[in-house]
């Protein structure tokens, strides 16, 4: 059992890395009927075939339109296991709060660190583009979320970051969360600047400093 159980998973890895949907539907129903648990199938399936696709993005042998095909076939697999996860395992990921600041329309990048946070296990809640600066305050109170994250391709509406951020702080609510801020025009010391927790230049770096701020 536990060879198939191997297998399984590595299909399960390969089937996101090749961006074949099909085939994550048909193994991860495959690594349901064979007993294996719906969250490992995942985890060590699914995520751990994107966590490979990450690595190609950032090294440059995928760019984006290959990361969203992956991403594709790595949601058709979860959308197959998730009814089945056990009740254990719902509710515990960490909690993140994700939008584009207000007066920019731009989110492919975005996506891709939802994709990334999404496949690496945790909760995102996506409030889209040009979210206005107060929604982010308001939604991490109401969701009890661990993490705000905010991008902008825009040096128009770079400095809305630093404006969540007083916010937080008028509101008594900074240490609360943590904030995440990249995009475009962002860099390290804009994050320092503005008192943000951390920056990313990228989608994998984004989740790889993620986990360092929340220990996960």
């Amino acid at each position: 059992m536990q060879r198939i159980k191997t297998e399984l998973l590595k299909n399960l890895a390969d089937s996101v890395v090749k961006m074949d949907e099909n085939r994550a539907v048909e193994l991860a129903k495959e690594a349901l009927e064979v007993k294996i648990d719906a969250y490992e199938a995942i985890t060590y399936g699914l995520s751990k075939g994107m966590e490979i696709v990450g690595r190609k993005y950032e090294n440059g042998e995928y760019f984006i339109p290959e990361l969203l095909v992956c991403s594709d076939a790595m949601y058709a697999g979860i959308d197959i296991l998730k009814p089945h996860i056990k009740a254990d395992f719902v509710n515990t990921a960490e909690r993140i709060v994700i939008g584009v600041v207000e007066g920019d329309t731009h989110d492919i990048g975005k996506n891709l660190v939802k994709i990334m946070f999404e496949s690496s296990g945790f909760e995102v809640h996506d409030l889209g583009r040009d979210v206005p600066l107060k929604r982010f305050v308001e939604e991490a109170e109401k969701l009890e979320a661990q993490m705000i994250c905010m991008s902008t391709l825009m040096t128009t509406t770079m400095m809305g970051m630093e404006g969540v951020i007083n916010m937080l702080q008028g509101a008594g609510l900074r240490e609360r969360f943590k904030v995440l801020v990249g995009g475009g025009p962002i860099s390290q010391a804009f994050a320092v600047k503005i008192g943000a927790d951390g920056y990313a230049h990228n989608a994998p770096g984004a989740v790889k400093r993620a986990r360092e701020l929340l220990k996960t």
